[in-house]
C-alpha cells in the first residue's frame, strides 16, 4: 500500500471522530417561549401557605430573572435564573406562589450575614401605563412586599438575642438581664430600651418581626420606605431543591375585576452575599385579573 493509501483511512477515521464530537456537543434545543402574561385564579379564599391543595387550581408560569446591573451595588453574575410562580386573587387581595432553586439555606439575621429572601413589587395605583420595574419613578410609587428567610426563621421560633448570634461570647454580664429586674418588669423594661435603643425607638429592622414580610414603597432606586399599610403577609419553606414561598398582599388601589395587571419579582440569594440593590429581579410582568369575586 503506498503512503497516500495509508492516510486516506487515518483521514477517513478522524473525519468520523470529528463528526460524532461535533454531534455530542450539539446545544439542547432552546425552551419554548414562555406566554405573555399569566392568569390569577379566582377563589373565595387565599392560600396561607406554599403547601396548600389551593395551589392544584393555578397554573404555574416562569419568570426569567434579570441581573441587576443599573444601580450600585450591581448584581453581575446570573445567580437565580427563573423562578416559578403562581397565582391566587379574591378580588381584593392576591396570593403569589414563588418557588427557585437553591442549593443552599442562608437565613440567619446575625450581622454580616446574609439571607435568601424575595419580593413582589405591583404598582401602588393601577395605570394603563406602569411606572418603571426598577423600583417605580418619581410620582409613580410601586409597592413592594418583601419575605426574608430569617425573619421566618424569628416567626418559627428562633431566638431573636445576641447569644442566638453570637453563641460563643464570653459574657460577664448584661444589667438588663439581672435577676432582680425579674421583680420589677417596668424597671427591666425601662433597662431594656437603655440597652437596645433602636428597638425601643421601633426600628422595623432591630425589633424582632412578627411576621415573615414587610410592607415598602418607592418611587425609583435609593427611595425605599416604610409602607403606611402592613396588612400583606407570607410564609416561606425549604423545598427538595431551593425555597417556595407564598406572599398575601392588596391588589393596586383602582384595579378593576377583569382588568390587567402587572407584578415583578426579585430575588436575592444569600450565598452570594446579595442584599440591597445586589439580587435579581424581573421586568413587569402582565397578570390576567378574572372578572370578579366569588
Amino acid at each position: 500500500m503506498t503512503r497516500k493509501n495509508a492516510i486516506r483511512p487515518a483521514a477517513l477515521a478522524l473525519g468520523a471522530f470529528l463528526a460524532v464530537a461535533a454531534g455530542c456537543g450539539k446545544k439542547e434545543p432552546p425552551k419554548p417561549a414562555a406566554p405573555a402574561a399569566f392568569t390569577a385564579v379566582q377563589a373565595a379564599t387565599l392560600p396561607a401557605a406554599p403547601d396548600d391543595a389551593a395551589w392544584g387550581s393555578a397554573s404555574e408560569f416562569t419568570v426569567a430573572m434579570l441581573k441587576q446591573d443599573l444601580v450600585d451595588p450591581r448584581k453581575l453574575t446570573a445567580g437565580v435564573e427563573e423562578i416559578k410562580v403562581k397565582a391566587i386573587t379574591d378580588g381584593k387581595m392576591i396570593a403569589y406562589r414563588i418557588e427557585w432553586e437553591d442549593g443552599s439555606k442562608h437565613d440567619s439575621k446575625a450581622p454580616a450575614e446574609f439571607h435568601d429572601a424575595c419580593a413582589v413589587q405591583m404598582p401602588a395605583t393601577w395605570s394603563a401605563e406602569p411606572p418603571s420595574a426598577q423600583m417605580g419613578q418619581p410620582g409613580q410609587p410601586v409597592i413592594i412586599t418583601y419575605w426574608a428567610s430569617s425573619m421566618q426563621a424569628i416567626v418559627d421560633g428562633r431566638p431573636h438575642d445576641l447569644k442566638q448570634y453570637y453563641p460563643n461570647a464570653q459574657i460577664d454580664h448584661y444589667p438588663f438581664q439581672a435577676p432582680v429586674l425579674d421583680k420589677d418588669p417596668a424597671k427591666k423594661k425601662e433597662m431594656e430600651n437603655l440597652y437596645a435603643p433602636a428597638h425601643a425607638l421601633g426600628n422595623d429592622v432591630a425589633a424582632a418581626p412578627t411576621k415573615a414580610v414587610q410592607d415598602l414603597t418607592a418611587e425609583g432606586p435609593g427611595t425605599l420606605r416604610p409602607a403606611s399599610s402592613t396588612n400583606a403577609n407570607g410564609r416561606g419553606v425549604r423545598t427538595g431543591n431551593g425555597w417556595a414561598v407564598v406572599i398575601v398582599r392588596p391588589l393596586p388601589a383602582g384595579l378593576a375585576p377583569g382588568s390587567p395587571a402587572v407584578v415583578a419579582f426579585a430575588v436575592w440569594n444569600g450565598a452570594g452575599s446579595d442584599v440591597g440593590s445586589r439580587k435579581v429581579r424581573s421586568e413587569w410582568v402582565p397578570v390576567t385579573m378574572p372578572g370578579g369575586a366569588k
